[in-house]
């Protein structure tokens, strides 16, 4: 059965591409943000549909002219409130409010649905005080509430993400539960981003080239700050190449061969000191330098997409220089067609797609729930 919904704080239209793609309707869109608002624009067919630009100045009048036509509020509200990456200053922060605004919405149009997503950090913050004004706040509009904690990397995209999805259920109308959910796909490898060079050199694989000479890698050409050590560690002793010495700038590197294990040395706040990236992994760059942080490689996934999009790779092909993720790979990270992100490019900045990737949600997760709703 399909379903009407409308699409709050909806950024590029994650929430709306899953929800489509599982056969339900959108009948308008809430955001703020004009670039964000372009972007959805030009992705989406909104002609005809309702709109606001803010949530807070919508009307509970207009509201109810909805009543009776929507059957499902959709809604990532705003996360930075609730973010361990954030202050978590949850609901005494104007952002952390805008969940009562989705309440409001409830009050005034009663979907049968509602289906809302968060950080994961949400679950505990204010040692679960939030969450439970968030569930108090649910029941006392009628609304009974499940939720569960999914990955992004368990439906098909190589990003390692968790989310709370929250799905409110009307008493008296809406029908069988809807989590849990098991994952749709085994964990994706960083290749499924792809490599949009126009050799086509795919990123999998982990042999270099057989003659063996690489420079030390850095973020871009040698210059800028270096992110890693010096490179490098054959494996096997008996190769007689110093054991693990790491080489220093400008050095050629050991002969490799495809019985070496061999990647680049990642500093990190770990016993070891270091982390080894291989190809196929992901980095993060974000303060580079800083002797504190760890987590920074993925293995064979990237990390969780923030509006910087500090992640790299390591390019398979000479010099094999870490690179940044582009615009285009961060949007296939959060299940977004080429097509989309070309016609987002077409009327936004690189800086704002990096951001608009990083605000987005992740659009298989959303399909995998929105097909359970009917």
């Amino acid at each position: 059965m399909s379903l009407t919904f409308i699409d709050l704080f909806a950024g590029i239209g994650g929430f709306r591409m899953g929800m489509e793609r599982a056969g339900h309707k959108c009948l308008g869109y809430v955001e703020i943000d004009k670039f964000a608002r372009k972007s959805y624009e030009a992705i989406h067919n909104t002609k005809g549909e309702w709109t606001a630009h803010d949530i807070t100045t919508v009307t509970d009048d207009d509201l109810r002219l909805l009543r009776g036509q929507v059957d499902v509020i959709c809604g990532g509200f705003p996360c930075q409130a609730f973010s361990i990456a954030g202050k978590r200053l949850g609901f005494a922060e104007t952002r952390g409010t805008l969940f009562f605004e989705i309440a409001r919405l409830a009050k005034e149009i009663q979907p049968q649905y509602l289906f809302l997503e968060n950080v994961k950090g949400l679950l505990n913050h204010d040692g679960g005080n939030t969450f439970r004004t968030i569930l108090s706040t649910l029941d006392e509009l009628g609304y009974d509430a499940e939720w569960q904690v999914l990955n992004s990397k368990d439906y098909g995209v190589p990003q390692n993400r968790e989310r709370v999805f929250i799905i409110g259920h009307l008493r008296g109308r809406s029908r069988r539960e809807v989590f849990p959910i098991r994952r749709s796909y085994e964990t994706a490898g960083v290749q499924r981003v792809g490599n949009i060079n126009p050799s086509g050199n795919g990123m999998n694989g982990n042999v270099y080239s057989l003659d063996g000479l690489s420079p030390t890698l850095t973020t871009n050409k040698g210059e800028g700050l270096k992110i890693v050590q010096p490179v490098l560690t054959p494996d096997r002793a008996e190769k007689r190449q110093n054991g693990r010495r790491i080489k220093e700038p400008g050095e050629p590197m050991f002969t490799l061969t495809s019985q070496d294990r061999h990647g680049v040395l990642i500093r990190e706040a770990t016993k070891k000191g270091y982390a080894e990236a291989e190809i196929g992994d992901s980095i993060n760059y974000s303060v580079p330098n800083s002797k504190t942080r760890r987590g920074r490689v993925g293995k064979g996934i990237a990390q969780t997409l923030d509006t910087a999009c500090n992640q790299a790779i390591i390019e398979n092909k000479p010099p094999y220089r870490i690179r940044r993720l582009t615009p285009k790979e961060c949007w296939r990270l959060q299940g977004f067609p080429d097509w989309a992100f070309d016609r987002a490019r077409e009327v936004n900045s690189d800086s704002q797609l990096y951001k608009q990737a990083g605000n987005s949600v992740t659009v298989p997760v959303i399909r995998a729930i929105a097909e359970k709703l009917v």
